[in-house]
């Protein structure tokens, strides 16, 4: 039991090496972002630990430091994470009957740490429970080292943060790209970026992001269906 837990560890710090070199330096960005606005290295652990959500803690210091009022926090909130609606809808059976470890796999389920989840191929649904558990960890042990490394770093360095927090944007490219070139199915990946450059167009860049999820949900379904009648047929 013990080497299989080994082994599961060990595959799941491998797959997680790339997420680890973006979400340090993203990390990073943010805790030195948030050191300028003058909050310290407690509110970027306590962050990180309890928000966990890159483009939303970027966007929570401008709320914080903006004096938002709660009922806007929560709305952009819940616009930005909108799309973790549709990342817990797909892993409803995959997380079934996980046990005890359910409930931080779900709050700990981020862009990065889906991509890496839907990609396991373990045999038995207990590695597979273990694996996704770890890999959910250790993608938060490296976004919470970072932030607090950057925050530790903006309390005695001075930094010129224009431009930080594009940093984001950069990992999300980056995963797209790496997830390509791991699969010779490009279709789900490319009913993605059709429907959200689409949605972009026809909704502007403010509004276009739940229209789009909801356009990617409806095509990945009718795809589904349309390949299972062929698988039967």
């Amino acid at each position: 039991m013990q080497s299989a837990f080994k082994r599961t560890l060990r595959e799941a710090f491998i797959a997680t090496t790339p997420v680890m070199a973006g979400y340090i330096v993203l990390g990073m960005g943010f805790g030195v972002l948030l050191s300028t606005k003058g909050y310290g290295p407690l509110w970027a652990l306590a962050m990180s630990g309890f928000i966990y959500a890159g483009s939303m803690q970027y966007l929570a210091i401008d709320l914080l430091t903006g004096g938002a009022s709660l009922i806007t926090s929560a709305l952009t909130t819940l616009l930005v994470n909108a799309r973790h609606l549709f990342y817990g809808i797909s892993m409803v059976e995959g997380y079934r009957g996980m046990g005890k470890k359910k409930p931080y796999a779900i709050f700990a389920l981020t862009d990065e740490t889906y991509s890496l989840v839907c990609q396991d191929k373990h045999p038995t649904q207990e590695e597979r429970h273990q694996y996704a558990f770890l890999v959910s960890v250790l993608n938060q042990c490296w976004w919470v080292g970072g932030s607090l490394i950057g925050s530790l770093l903006g309390e005695v360095i001075p930094f010129d943060v224009t431009g930080i927090d594009f940093a984001l944007t950069a990992l999300f490219v980056t995963v797209f790209i790496e997830q390509w070139l791991s699969t010779r199915d490009h279709a789900s990946a490319i009913i993605g970026v059709a429907a959200s450059v689409g949605c972009l167009m026809i909704f502007g860049a403010d509004s276009f992001l739940i229209p789009a999820m909801a356009s990617i949900l409806l095509a990945l379904s009718i795809l589904r269906i349309v390949r299972k009648e062929a698988a039967h047929g």
